[in-house]
């Protein structure tokens, strides 16, 4: 059975709404699959514009924290944050362009793009596979869930096999990815994924 359908009352509603704020944040993740493509005919611009996104996001988090929130943006960080992000600068945003841009900088083309199809698809979809199916839990991960941790695995698999036509690099990046994400990061797994990922492929050999 389900999680939301054995919860009831406040429980079942903190549950639907934790699911629709991690649909969106997720969501967020998977658009970023769009910037290898984008990347690849607008490097330059689309570095600098995801730079000036981390700066002006920077400072509406520090405007909202002081008791003056930016229209629309602060509505949408509200929208996407987390029960552990209250009350913080949310992070995750940040290091999801941070870990976007040093990716783009220290890895040729295809690497790169394994690496950010990964943070995409991979981290994308394993929390809300975790949330949604998740009842098996992985001693000492802080909570991550078989469910997920396979999630991850199959979406990494997928769009590397998709890229590259290689099933056995296909394997070797999605074993390292679901490892990773097995891993207490937080918003730093938004870094250390497609960095760490697309460094792999570039070492073993991905042109």
């Amino acid at each position: 059975m389900r999680p939301f359908l054995r919860a009831s009352g406040v429980t079942r509603r903190q549950y639907l709404n934790d699911i629709k704020k991690e649909v969106f944040r997720k969501s967020i993740h998977i658009c970023s699959a769009a910037l290898p493509f984008l990347l690849r005919y607008a490097y330059a611009p689309v570095l600098v514009a995801l730079a000036t996104v981390v700066v002006l996001y920077s400072l509406s988090e520090l405007c909202r924290l002081h008791g003056k929130p930016v229209p629309l943006v602060s509505a949408v960080t509200a929208a996407a944050a987390r029960k552990r992000d209250e009350n913080k600068f949310v992070l995750g945003p940040v290091t999801l362009a941070c870990g976007i841009i040093a990716t783009a900088l220290l890895w040729k083309p295809l690497p790169a793009s394994i690496g950010i199809y990964a943070l995409a698809f991979g981290d994308g979809l394993a929390s809300l596979s975790g949330k949604l199916f998740g009842r098996v839990r992985i001693p000492l991960t802080q909570g991550k869930t078989a469910a997920g941790s396979l999630t991850c695995f199959a979406a990494i698999f997928v769009a590397v096999f998709a890229v590259t036509g290689d099933s056995a690099l296909a394997l070797v990046i999605a074993s390292a990815g679901m490892f990773i994400e097995l891993l207490p990061l937080k918003d730093l797994d938004n870094i250390v994924i497609p960095v760490v990922l697309g460094g792999l492929a570039q070492f073993i050999g991905a042109e």
